[in-house]
């Protein structure tokens, strides 16, 4: 653990889990350490969106229980790394998220880049990684699945979709699962909406799942639909059985 980080910059829950998937969750936290106060921001923009995926990480647990799936999931805001970046992409610390200025990331020095490369983003991968070599060989099939939610207005546009399912090239766990989640009748899902790979959020399943040939999807839940336990526990329960129903 780094010493100016105070915790360590990872997670894991049910790391004993056998089912066939491994979970991530890469915006789980808005937590900033103490050193760096705030990022400058006051306490109230911690809390939106800007800062972590809200009910994404409650939302991948009651998923690692159900699927009896290990959950990887990050400890830190994004605002002060995005693990879901490759460290050479301008999204990795940003200066501006939305339109809201991070006066914390602003003229911040190559070895405070660094530092935080090195006491985030490489413990969260490393782990991530150490998960699925554990997993791998007792799962012949294994898939790994990254849960995040969305803001349901983006700049003043609305977005209509209930839930957006996320894939590059390899769809097939992408397709399959939007087959099922449309087929309930009752759900606007997006196919790589809101968010497309080629905008860079596909990182984490790019450097772990698609060099091992592992199906992958990352799935992003409207965050007012995960706001409290009984809608997530539904979501749950749905994302789980559609999952489980793909061999």
């Amino acid at each position: 653990m780094s010493a100016w980080l105070g915790r360590e910059a990872v997670a894991v829950v049910n790391p004993d889990g056998r089912g066939p998937f491994v979970l991530v969750c890469d915006h789980a936290s808005n937590w900033v350490p103490l050193s760096l106060n705030g990022l400058g921001l006051p306490s109230g923009e911690l809390e939106r969106h800007i800062a972590w995926d809200p009910g994404a990480l409650e939302l991948a647990g009651l998923l690692s229980g159900l699927l009896d799936a290990p959950l990887v999931h990050a400890t830190v805001s994004r605002l002060v790394l995005d693990v879901n970046r490759d460290p050479t992409h301008h999204g990795s610390v940003v200066t501006t998220s939305e339109d809201t200025v991070i006066p914390g990331n602003r003229e911040l020095s190559v070895e405070e880049r660094s530092r935080r490369v090195q006491s985030i983003y490489e413990p969260y991968h490393q782990a991530l990684a150490r998960m699925i070599e554990r997993c791998a060989p007792r799962n012949a099939a294994l898939r790994v699945v990254s849960i995040h939610s969305f803001t349901p207005v983006y700049r003043q546009e609305r977005r209509p979709w209930h839930i957006g399912v996320l894939s590059g090239d390899d769809r097939r766990l992408a397709q399959p699962l939007l087959e099922l989640l449309r087929a309930s009748g009752d759900l606007h899902v997006g196919d790589n909406q809101p968010y497309a790979p080629t905008a860079g959020v596909y990182h984490t399943l790019d450097r772990h799942a698609s060099p091992r040939k592992l199906r992958s999807v990352l799935l992003e839940v409207r965050a007012d639909l995960i706001g409290d336990d009984k809608s997530r526990n539904e979501w749950a329960l749905r994302l789980s059985r559609a999952l489980e129903a793909i061999h």
